[in-house]
């Protein structure tokens, strides 16, 4: 039976020769029978099952007794969400930015501190004591209700970023659209191990429904979703500027601008009332970011930690991500084809991450997603994944001081881990690249011969471009494309 050509098996080599030991491809009439196991389904109940291995790792962390704490770092199992439930104020009831006490202001975007208020009072309903005169025992009973209910809450935002990613791209293109690259997604060792150090699935899966949204051609509902990932993270409003200078090729600037008032709107309506009752509070997020310097996971760290610190760092990582942005930004006005938005979007996350100050293990969850959108195939998961893999091992180690020499002298090994992860993910940003100068040769999703309607002299257009998708470029484009072409 000839292999059905929608199906991962019939496409990806790797998958190919997995599943020759189990039968070989799915053939063409395959899988008919089997129509509740949707590619969707099938990815969310994978989920499931990976969420709770992550939770079970995290087992070894969770402190029973007050005064004896297990040490995270040499068990790979740190997480923010228990020291902050304490030393942010909220064991003592407190609501972030808004009361004051003898702690530290929460360092997060606003909608980040609304998630954590919002756990807090669950925390408390399911009997969690609270108030300032907690003893050591209750905090520490107290926070483990919290990591629980985190547990949960992060757990369902994990589901909605897969189910959003196995919708992104339509079901008009391959069989069924490209629902099983969510299980790239799904089953990452990545996700089991950061899932839970911090609260980056929010913002995740909501970029991950901006995405979605903006491919079923609803830009306002895409800039809700991408303003209120930047209400809970910064990096979704990096996406912006990919998208406006597709827009502009394309000539689909009104479309842009309801984007736009989608993501203003969205973005203002968590913050303002922080940014009228408490403005100190507010700014604490933007001065936190602004007055670190080189820190863990960074280039900037490694270079300190060798005897090269460098000088005036917020200028000179600024400046390397600008030339980084601008040639991103050269690369979608001069390509032949306009490059996939899921493409640009790997490219210019992975530049800020790269030139960043700081690389928290959880950051990967930024990535991950946009990587799968933009190269879907097993063979750059893998590499992506083991960059992360030996990052996250080794910051750990780097932290514990287990990575130390005898001699007391640097540990290289943790230098050479966050350099691993660094080439790592600019390998797979060099393949993107490729992938936007060839697309008929190398895209997965745009190669010549694929379904859907085809355009561009025989290669398909970007599935996941909702309002962009098969829109002519406009003719300023074309006169440029003309003197590229002539001049070589």
């Amino acid at each position: 039976m000839t292999a059905g050509t929608g199906w991962p098996t019939a496409k990806d080599r790797f998958l190919v020769m997995i599943s020759r030991r189990i039968g070989g491809p799915v053939g063409r009439h395959g899988g008919r029978s089997l129509s509740w196991w949707t590619p969707t389904r099938v990815a969310l109940i994978t989920a499931t099952v990976a969420w709770i291995v992550g939770a079970l790792q995290k087992i070894p962390c969770r402190a029973t007794v007050a005064g004896h704490y297990p040490d995270t770092y040499k068990r790979l199992c740190y997480s923010d969400i228990p020291l902050l439930y304490t030393g942010r104020g909220l064991a003592d009831g407190n609501i972030p930015y808004l009361d004051h006490g003898n702690y530290q202001t929460l360092e997060y975007p606003v909608l980040t501190g609304w998630l954590l208020e919002f756990e807090r009072r669950v925390t408390v309903l399911f009997g969690a004591p609270v108030g300032p005169g907690l003893n050591s025992q209750q905090a520490l009973d107290a926070s483990n209700l919290f990591t629980t209910v985190n547990l949960v809450v992060l757990g369902l935002l994990f589901l909605v970023t897969v189910w959003a990613q196995s919708r992104t791209v339509p079901a008009d293109l391959d069989h069924g659209g490209r629902a099983w690259d969510a299980m790239m997604l799904a089953v990452s060792p990545s996700v089991m191990l950061a899932g839970m150090i911090n609260w980056d699935m929010l913002p995740v899966a909501l970029t991950a429904l901006g995405f979605m949204s903006w491919a079923r051609s609803r830009p306002a509902t895409a800039g809700v979703m991408f303003g209120l990932g930047m209400a809970a993270k910064l990096y979704p409003v990096l996406l912006l500027g990919p998208l406006v200078l597709l827009c502009l090729r394309r000539r689909r600037m009104r479309d842009f601008g309801r984007l736009m008032i989608g993501f203003a709107i969205a973005w203002l309506i968590p913050n303002l009332p922080v940014m009228i009752l408490a403005p100190d509070q507010w700014l604490v997020f933007w001065t936190f970011n602004s007055d670190r310097g080189g820190d863990l996971g960074s280039i900037w760290y490694v270079l300190s930690l060798a005897g090269h610190p460098v000088a005036h760092l917020n200028v000179i990582n600024t400046l390397i991500l600008l030339l980084l942005c601008a040639g991103i930004g050269w690369l979608i006005i001069s390509a032949r084809r306009p490059p996939r938005f899921g493409q640009l979007g790997y490219l210019v996350i992975a530049a800020f991450l790269i030139t960043n100050k700081v690389y928290s293990p959880q950051y990967v969850l930024w990535l991950l997603p946009l990587l799968v959108l933009a190269r879907p195939r097993w063979r750059e998961w893998w590499i992506f994944t083991a960059g992360e893999i030996a990052y996250f091992l080794a910051i750990w180690g780097h932290l514990d001081q287990t990575l130390v020499p005898g001699d007391g002298g640097a540990d290289r090994i943790y230098w050479l881990a966050v350099i691993f992860r660094i080439a790592c993910e600019v390998w797979v940003g060099l393949v993107i690249i490729r992938d936007i100068l060839v697309p008929d040769r190398y895209d997965p999703l745009r190669m010549a011969g694929g379904t859907g309607r085809v355009v561009y002299g025989g290669i398909v257009d970007d599935p996941a471009g909702g309002v962009l998708r098969n829109a002519p470029d406009a003719r300023w484009v074309v006169r440029l494309r003309r003197r590229l072409d002539a001049t070589g």
